[in-house]
Formats: structure tokens, C-alpha cells, sequence
């Protein structure tokens, strides 16, 4: 690895984030530059705890794998994507296997759990609930080994450039400076949104750099309603919130009302192990009455050696992770993003995405519990190998857009911190885990009162961009589909089963300055047919 301190060479590719896809790109690609935000490796992939789904054991099939991502997708997950992530599991494990990564094992065997809305036991793990971390290591200290990656450190991706039809760059700021790094290809793996909402188990970094650049540059993103919220993190005054891992559910803990009864059995045949938007709705429901707790109490003793983490962060918190632990919902993960095929490629020839950032047609309206480090590490891989040709292949959709140069970039100043707590604060009310026309609306309308304050910095200009897709899209989709609750359209609506597609090419408005109002102002069109459209 080698660090940059110029921004004057032309790179080979830019490959944007150093979470999971990130750190793939770059050690499957090589002779490639990676810009980092913070630290090499930090992002949310490092605090993932449940694991990756991998369709290894006896039993089981990438087939069956595919099936269960399709079934908890609400349908809209594309078949043939499903298909290509699942068969990629097994070579993707042992790659990390080959990179020391250190899976639990029952003998020889990898160790697999089961997680909710899967039928087999199909989780890796590594270090019990700690699989992000270990993994990141693993993938850090490779990057750190290789001399043909470039590390650019502390370095925040501010725009996109291009030419109107290509890529041409990207522009970064660093120590209050703008800069440019000229390229022909650049990969977004910048990460989800999760700070846009009060609560959430995303790190602060996760402001919805790329998709807000993307937006920017006209790129067409899918399907932003679809929001995930976990169903179990510590109710504290964290902020992040702790995640308490899937992988607790189902090893038997049991969610417990105010009045100390188990809810979930009258909401779900599966119970605890229903799809996330069903556990997450219902606590949130029960929370309405009440506290909610996870009872592993079953676990005794063993749960200090089977889930360290969740022991840790509840000391940390001045729990007992010995009793029932207080837990609420939070948002943690973005289903939609950048819309991508299969192989990263975007709207915009020379962009590719891949990661939480991304939306390849995979996790539909909800994601499979796990799935979430596999298609980034597959997609990840994809993206290497066309970059890898010496003309790289890419997506042109004809799109019309104005070019965006150095001079039409502007440095923000400053965030209004209360702005953006307020921000948050209104998107946990009006876009939480329960939604409605009314709410949603009144969320626009207050979101159009704090735009002033939030455009002064780049923190509250990117969130803001998200927030008003997410809330418009939300308002477009009157139904109730997978991770997107309406109260007013409980029911799913069959002629509603297709994606959201974001173009933001044909809006009259958008200009080549980074301004919030250029990219905010454009309406959500109507859901057009996408991937998963029967």
C-alpha cells in the first residue's frame, strides 16, 4: 500500500470507500487508487455481527438460497440476480478462508446459524458475533501489504465530475482543500444512509455520500422508500444504537412486551425468526405500550462465549447482558441506492457502485437477513473483472446531462448541527418503521422549513438530498411492501409490484452547481416497471 499527497496524477480507477465491496474492488482489481473517508476499513461493514449467507451445508442449494432472498424481497427481488449472488457464496467464503479470515468451525466443518427468514442453516460466522470485524482485518492487512493500491486517507468524495457523457473524475476534500483526481472510471462503495434517520446502528459516516452524488451527476437511482430497520438494537442514548445481532433470535431469545408476554406469536408463524420488517413493525407497535425486551436468559453463561459483542456493548452501556435487555428498532440498512446491474455498472458510463450504496435488484423491498456482506463481495468481484480489460465496459444509456467541471464545485462551510438533528428526528417520526400520506407530507413540509440550514454543509447537503426522495418516493408508493409500511394502505397493492425509478437526467431544474436545490427540488415520478415486475 502506498499513501497519496497528490492529487495530480491520473488515476487508473477510483475506487470510493474502504468498507467490504470497497476493500474487494481494490484487492481483486489492484493498481487502483482508494479514497477512505475516515480510516482505512472504517464503515459499517466492520460492525456487521450476523455474518454471510452461504448456501454451503448439507441440504442446502444456492437454489433454495435464491428462493428465500425472493420471498422475503416481497417481490421485487430480480430472480437472475438472486440466482448469481447465491451460486457466488461459496467461492467468496473460501476466498476469505484463503485470506485467514477466522470462520467459526464445528470440526472441520464451517460452523453455520440460521437467521430469519432463511430455511437452512446457512450463517458463517467469525469470532461469534463479530464477522465484520474480523473480516475487515483480514481485508485491511491485505490492502496494507499491496504496493500497487494507493490510499488516499481522510479524504471526503465531494462530487462526480464528468463530461456530460462519461466519467472524468472525482473531486475530494482534504483539510478544508479541493482537489481532483482525474479518472476514466470511478466505484462508489460508499455506504447507506443510516444518519439521516434519530435512530439507526449505522456509524456517523453513513451520511448517503454516494447516492447524493449520484443524484448530482444525474445518475438514476431505485427504489429509496425501501429503508430496513433492524428490529433489535439496545435502547440506550447511544448514538449510534447498539446492534443486538439477528443471530440471538435464533439461537431462542424471545421478545417480551411491557407486561413481560411474548408478542411476536401472535403476529408471525415464524415468530422472532419473521422477516425483519415484520419483527421490527412489531416492535415498534409494542414499544407504543410500552418497553420491549430481548429475553436470552436461556442462554445462561453461554451467551458471554457465543455473542461476545452483544455482551460488551451492554456492560458497555451499563447493562446486564445476563437479563432481558431493553431494545428498540433502528434503521439499518438501505435496500434501494444507485441502480445497478449485476455487474456495478450505472447509468452513467465510467461510474460503477456496489455495496449498501448500490441497488443491483437483489434485496427488492426487504433484505434477507446476512445477505448483505455476500452480494457486496460478488458484486464487488464483477466490478474488478470489467475493470480489469483494458477498455473498461460500460453502461450508456443515452442520458442527456449537463457536464460537471472543477468550477462548478462549491466547498461547504459548515453544518447546522441542530439542523440536522432535526432532520433526523423527522424522519424517524414520519419515514420510520410505520408510515402514512399524511405523515409523510407533513415530513415534506418541515424538511422544506430546515433546507436553508442544511445546505451550509456537506453532512446536512447530502442527507437532505435523501431525505426528500426518500419521503417522496414513500408518498408515491400507496401500499405496503416488504420494509415500506403505509398505515392508510396496509394491504400490497399487485399492480404496485415494481421499483421506483429515480431519473434525475430529465429534470428541468437540475444544473452542473453543487447546490441541495438543483438536486431536492425534482419530483419522484410514478413507480415505473423495474426488476421484479411480474
Amino acid at each position: 500500500m502506498t499513501t497519496s499527497n497528490s492529487a495530480s496524477v491520473d488515476h487508473r480507477a477510483i475506487v470510493v470507500g474502504s468498507g467490504l465491496a470497497g476493500l474487494t474492488v481494490a484487492l481483486e482489481l489492484g493498481g487502483c487508487t482508494l479514497v477512505t473517508r475516515t480510516a482505512l476499513g472504517d464503515g459499517a461493514s466492520g460492525w456487521a455481527q450476523g455474518g454471510i449467507a452461504a448456501a454451503i451445508g448439507p441440504g442446502d442449494d444456492p437454489v433454495l438460497h435464491a428462493a428465500d432472498t425472493i420471498a422475503v424481497s416481497a417481490g421485487l427481488s430480480d430472480p437472475e440476480v438472486a440466482q448469481a449472488v447465491a451460486a457466488g457464496a461459496a467461492e467468496r467464503i473460501g476466498w476469505l478462508d484463503g485470506l485467514a479470515v477466522p470462520f467459526d468451525r464445528d470440526g472441520d466443518a464451517l460452523a453455520l446459524g440460521r437467521e430469519a427468514g432463511h430455511r437452512r442453516s446457512r450463517i458463517v460466522h467469525a469470532a461469534g458475533d463479530a464477522t465484520g470485524a474480523a473480516v475487515i482485518t483480514r481485508l485491511r492487512a491485505a490492502v496494507e501489504a499491496r504496493d500497487d493500491i494507493t490510499v488516499v486517507n481522510d479524504a471526503r468524495a465531494v462530487d462526480l465530475l464528468h463530461d456530460g457523457g462519461r466519467v472524468t473524475g472525482l473531486a475530494i476534500e482534504r483539510a478544508g482543500r479541493l482537489e481532483v483526481l482525474t479518472t476514466r472510471a470511478v466505484v462508489l462503495a460508499t455506504g447507506g444512509l443510516g444518519h439521516l434517520f434519530a435512530r439507526t446502528t449505522n456509524p456517523a459516516i453513513a451520511t448517503g455520500d454516494g447516492v447524493a452524488m449520484a443524484l448530482r451527476a444525474g445518475v438514476s437511482v431505485r427504489d429509496p422508500e425501501f429503508v430496513q430497520f433492524h428490529p433489535t438494537a439496545l435502547d440506550t442514548s447511544a448514538d449510534p444504537l447498539p446492534l443486538v445481532t439477528e443471530a440471538l433470535r435464533g439461537a431462542g431469545a424471545v421478545l417480551r412486551d411491557h407486561e413481560g408476554r411474548r408478542f411476536l406469536t401472535d403476529v408471525h408463524p415464524d415468530a422472532e425468526l419473521a422477516p425483519r420488517d415484520v419483527v421490527a413493525r412489531a416492535n415498534f407497535a409494542a414499544r407504543g405500550r410500552g418497553p420491549v425486551v430481548l429475553d436470552a436468559t436461556h442462554l445462561g453463561a453461554d451467551i458471554e462465549r457465543r455473542f461476545p459483542t452483544v455482551v460488551g456493548l451492554a456492560r458497555a452501556a451499563g447493562l446486564d447482558p445476563f437479563e432481558p435487555l431493553p431494545v428498540t428498532p433502528a434503521q439499518h440498512y438501505a435496500m434501494g441506492g444507485i441502480a445497478t446491474d449485476l455487474d456495478g455498472r450505472t447509468s452513467l458510463p465510467g461510474l460503477f457502485a456496489c455495496g449498501e450504496v448500490a441497488s443491483t435488484g437483489l434485496h427488492g423491498a426487504n433484505r434477507l437477513a446476512s445477505n448483505s456482506l455476500l452480494e457486496a463481495m460478488v458484486v464487488a468481484r464483477r466490478v474488478a473483472a470489467v475493470l480489469s480489460g483494458d477498455t473498461p465496459v460500460v453502461a450508456d444509456l443515452g442520458h442527456a446531462r449537463p457536464p460537471r467541471r472543477l468550477a462548478d464545485l462549491t466547498l461547504p462551510t459548515g453544518d447546522d448541527v441542530a439542523a440536522v438533528a432535526a432532520l433526523r428526528a423527522l424522519m424517524w417520526e414520519h419515514a420510520g418503521p410505520i408510515r402514512d400520506g399524511e405523515g409523510l407530507q407533513t415530513g415534506l413540509e418541515r424538511f422544506g422549513g430546515l433546507l436553508p440550514r442544511l445546505v451550509t454543509g456537506a453532512d446536512g447537503r447530502n442527507l437532505a438530498v435523501l431525505a426528500e426522495v426518500v419521503l417522496r418516493a414513500a408518498l408515491a408508493r400507496t401500499e405496503s411492501r416488504g420494509a415500506h409500511h403505509r398505515r392508510d394502505h396496509p394491504a400490497l397493492d399487485p399492480a404496485q409490484a415494481r421499483s421506483t425509478l429515480l431519473d434525475t437526467t430529465t429534470a428541468a431544474d437540475l444544473g452542473p452547481r453543487v447546490t441541495l436545490a438543483a438536486a431536492t427540488s425534482m419530483s419522484v415520478p410514478p413507480a415505473v416497471p423495474g426488476r421484479g415486475a411480474p
